[in-house]
């Protein structure tokens, strides 16, 4: 297929909201055509992912150099200098022998996982996820069980996978890791049959998310969550019925019920400290508090990795069934999914084949699993 059969491929006049996708081809073909740019208004979302599994596939009819090709799928609104970005890339791509890669951008619509499927079909041979946790897990569900690894490149608030795997934040050191030859399988998770590669939860966390506006973390960073959670502290806390692994229900009460494929948030707090993305099974935790004196002693016992006890409560599990007496916002990797009264989550244990340091893939490897336990702590 040529790009002007690809071209064709979108209906007459219907192409993404303020979005490129952006199919680069190389070998032959390139040197009459480097680029070719797809811009349009999208109304018809069939319509358009047709047209976009059309042209990357036109793209790699084309010819390539010799070398591993892969797809790079940025959320655009993260790109302070897109020509300085793309230059970075394309140089680390030339270093490593690869070919020109595909350039796929994300939308409000989409933020991932049609990009990545389509860079799957084409037969990419690595996916890099360049945005937030949002984009990764985007990204991931669109690569998961496909045995085409995934390579984060962090430019969100959280990075949360990339900073509990020890990924670099630097766009060049990220790009060493992301053209290296170390990856190691790791875990995912699904609530409600979506999938899920740092957390997930119920309550308060939703509502932190939820009031944490996108003018707020571009002025505060990370801290635009702490004071959205501030403002939630006083809360009523939910009504809960959870069973883990299948055992007897338990009722709780409980402000947030969180469940974790990684267990660290930003500055170190070990929310789930026994958690890790690779042991095949997932972490939960369930908090209560009720005032600013017992919010105190929650946060010293996270803080300071204390057993179980009073407002926290722990568990493992590989199937976690969560039912609320009212319905309650949610969220999961940091996008607030709505509101529901029943959550089930389930590991996928080995799902995603991530690319790492080799100093972390070793950490993982030498690493005990810690098994704290699968009932109610």
């Amino acid at each position: 297929m040529t790009p002007s059969e690809s071209m064709n491929a979108w209906p007459p006049g219907k192409v993404p909201a303020h979005a490129e996708c952006l199919l680069t081809t190389t070998g032959a073909a390139a040197s009459a055509s480097r680029l070719i740019a797809l811009t349009c208004d999208r109304e018809d979302d069939r319509g358009y992912r047709k047209a976009t599994d059309a042209a990357v596939k036109g793209a790699a009819e084309m010819g390539q150099a010799p070398g591993n090709r892969a797809a790079v799928v940025v959320n655009p609104v993260k790109l302070a200098d897109d020509e300085a970005f793309r230059k970075a890339v394309r140089r680390a791509m030339d270093a490593h022998g690869w070919a020109e890669p595909l350039w796929l951008e994300t939308t409000p619509e989409d933020p991932g996982r049609g990009q990545a499927e389509s860079a799957v079909s084409a037969g990419v041979d690595l996916v890099l996820a360049c945005g937030g946790d949002g984009t990764v897990t985007g990204c991931a569900e669109g690569v998961v069980g496909t045995g085409v690894p995934l390579a984060v490149i962090p430019m969100g608030t959280g990075n949360l996978l990339a900073r509990n795997v020890g990924l670099p934040m630097a766009l060049d050191e990220a790009l060493e890791v992301a053209l290296g030859s170390v990856q190691r399988p790791i875990d995912a998770g699904r609530v409600n049959g979506t999938l899920f590669v740092v957390m997930a939860g119920v309550g308060l966390d939703a509502r932190m998310l939820s009031g944490a506006t996108d003018p707020l973390k571009k002025r505060l960073g990370w801290a635009a969550y702490a004071i959205s959670a501030i403002r939630h502290l006083g809360d009523q806390p939910m009504r809960v019925t959870v069973s883990a692994n299948g055992d007897q229900p338990r009722r709780m009460r409980s402000t947030a019920l969180i469940v974790g494929n990684v267990g660290w948030l930003r500055g170190g707090v070990p929310l789930l400290p026994d958690a890790r993305p690779d042991d095949g099974r997932l972490d939960a935790i369930a908090l209560f508090a009720s005032g600013p004196a017992s919010w105190l002693a929650v946060v010293a016992d996270i803080v300071l990795r204390r057993p179980a006890r009073g407002g926290v409560h722990r568990v493992q599990f590989t199937e976690l069934r969560v039912t609320l007496d009212e319905e309650q916002p949610w969220e999961l990797d940091g996008e607030v999914m709505g509101r529901t009264s029943q959550l089930t989550v389930v590991a996928e244990p080995g799902a995603l084949l991530l690319r790492m340091p080799a100093s972390a893939a070793h950490h993982l490897a030498s690493r005990p699993p810690s098994h704290p336990g699968t009932s109610w702590q």
